[in-house]
């Protein structure tokens, strides 16, 4: 049975060219919901540069809300509702049934008014809201 790692451990796994941005994000998460459950992934370095290093998702009474991971020269957050987010700017990717991402390259990126919205707008629909209230 596989030793869980820490959100920390995790952090100091990951290249140094994309820490400060995995922190950051998980900072910005952290920040917008302080309360909700942290799941560290049971996952080591991926063998190939395109499949995305998950480390942590967030969640609010069993429901998955946020996900963040990385790739050699980026991070991503995904939202496992993120087709229902109002997304203004345009900036969720991704054509999956529910799922968005966005790939973030900078630890500004990862604390911009956007992308706090938009976690705001999943934790809200997490806990029975809807984005257009």
């Amino acid at each position: 049975m596989p030793v869980m790692s820490t959100v920390a451990e995790q952090v100091k796994k990951v290249p140094p060219a994309v820490r400060p941005t995995l922190q950051a994000a998980i900072r910005m998460v952290r920040e917008i919901a302080p309360r909700a459950d942290e799941i560290v992934y049971a996952m080591e370095s991926p063998r190939s540069t395109r499949m995305v290093w998950k480390h942590v998702r967030f969640a609010v009474d069993g429901k998955n809300v946020v996900g963040i991971g990385t790739l050699p020269d980026h991070v991503n957050i995904w939202f496992y509702r993120g087709r229902e987010l109002d997304d203004g700017r345009g900036i969720l990717q991704g054509t999956g049934k529910d799922t968005r991402f966005i790939n973030l390259r900078t630890p500004a990126v990862a604390e911009s008014a956007q992308l706090k919205k938009l976690t705001r707008g999943a934790f809200k629909l997490a806990r029975g809201g809807s984005m257009t209230e």
